[in-house]
């Protein structure tokens, strides 16, 4: 069992690392800066599109695609260090080298799934970073956990489908970028449970399509990077050929989604948990209290020592189940998808947490990252399935044989 990275992932990764030095993290504050004067506007601040042209010239585009010539070419196993650099400024780095989501899952449907007419119209302008995509599937009426629990009915009509219904946490959806949403709806009713869903692309401009508001997460709007939306559909008309891959593979396409974006949250969840404890071993070095630095306080030592722990835990589960990925496919790693989707956002929030104590008030301001970390990292105990979800698929699976017996 060999733990090294190949060649390749180390030389991307050390031309990631010194983009992320010498580009990223100095335009933070000038995205934050950016990003307060196009507050309610959603529109993406200045400084991504120089930070997209810089990482374009060094060869970081598109890292997550596996499939040539669109992307790198990089399995999921090298794919993940670096994802978990990105995490460490998940505003920027990934929407600065295309990785961004929901654009790398919608991306990823469309180069598996996509005609020849589909790519050309819709994947080639995403690759090219020139456009923004939304993914539809979450409703507010059901719950959506349950993928057969879907309503939005999508009704055959001569040479078109008519869409009628409602979806929410629609991400990137206020974008003025964004341009083209994949919905996915109910064709066929009697149909057995996973055979009644399909998906259709249905561009943002459609007459009946309405963005009725954004979202907020704990208070952030996640405004630069197209927000959160609730979406109505009201007798949306779309062709035929708009369909992907046929009536009734809605939930498959789902599941091959699913799982590598599962995966990715995973990877830049990490990153952020390495971010948050650098911030708090920073911190408690150089701040006194009761005569000594509180690094030296015994339960502060136990707060690092347990969040080296388990980073090095959650990682090495990520990594087995990118490998799995690679070898025998997603649905042979499903159970692993799960137990990864459930427990890093678990990690990250704890290490967050502990950072965010360890720097008093300023943990809980607008002058450090950790807040905002750890509300985004919470949403990920309930976004592309809540937590608890994953664990019954995972007793399940681990009851199976027992149950047999």
């Amino acid at each position: 069992m060999d733990f090294a990275f190949d060649q390749t992932t180390i030389e991307y990764r050390d031309r990631l690392l010194d983009f992320m030095d010498s580009h990223v993290h100095p335009a933070e504050p000038v995205y934050a800066a950016q990003a307060a004067e196009l507050a309610g506007t959603w529109a993406t601040p200045p400084i991504i599109e120089d930070l997209k042209a810089e990482a374009r010239e060094r060869g970081l585009w598109n890292l997550f695609l596996p499939h040539e010539p669109h992307g790198a070419g990089l399995s999921n196993l090298q794919y993940a260090p670096l994802a978990e650099i990105m995490g460490r400024s998940p505003k920027i780095a990934p929407v600065a080298l295309n990785c961004a989501a929901p654009d790398t899952g919608n991306m990823e449907i469309l180069a598996l799934f996509g005609t020849p007419e589909q790519k050309q119209r819709w994947l080639e302008p995403l690759l090219d970073g020139a456009i923004r995509s939304a993914f539809c599937m979450t409703e507010p009426a059901v719950a959506s956990s349950d993928a057969t629990n879907i309503a939005l009915r999508i009704e055959r009509d001569g040479d078109s489908y008519v869409l009628n219904g409602r979806k929410w946490w629609t991400s990137g959806a206020l974008s003025p970028e964004c341009e083209i949403f994949i919905v996915m709806g109910v064709t066929d009713p009697d149909a057995p449970p996973y055979r009644r869903q399909s998906m259709v692309l249905v561009p943002k401009d459609t007459p009946g399509v309405t963005v009725e508001r954004g979202l907020h997460v704990f208070g952030y709007d996640d405004g630069t990077h197209g927000g959160h939306a609730e979406v109505s559909f009201e007798d949306v008309r779309v062709p035929a050929g708009n369909i992907l891959l046929g009536e009734g593979e809605g939930f498959r396409i789902a599941q091959e989604r699913l799982g590598p974006g599962r995966i990715h949250h995973c990877m830049r969840a990490i990153g952020m948990a390495e971010r948050a404890l650098e911030l708090m071993c920073r911190r408690v070095v150089s701040r006194v209290a009761f005569g000594g630095p509180i690094a030296d306080q015994g339960v502060v030592q136990d707060w690092i020592a347990e969040s080296r722990i388990r980073i090095e835990q959650a990682r090495l589960l990520v990594l087995k189940t990118a490998w799995l990925m690679d070898t025998v496919g997603n649905k042979g790693a499903r159970v692993e998808i799960s137990a990864i989707k459930a427990l890093v956002p678990e990690m990250a929030n704890r290490v967050i947490d502990r950072a965010i104590q360890a720097h008093g008030g300023a943990g809980v301001s607008q002058d450090l990252p950790l807040a905002e970390l750890w509300a985004g990292v919470r949403t990920l105990h309930l976004a592309d399935g809540p937590d608890e979800v994953h664990k019954r698929s995972i007793a399940r699976r681990e009851l199976a044989a027992y149950r047999e017996r």
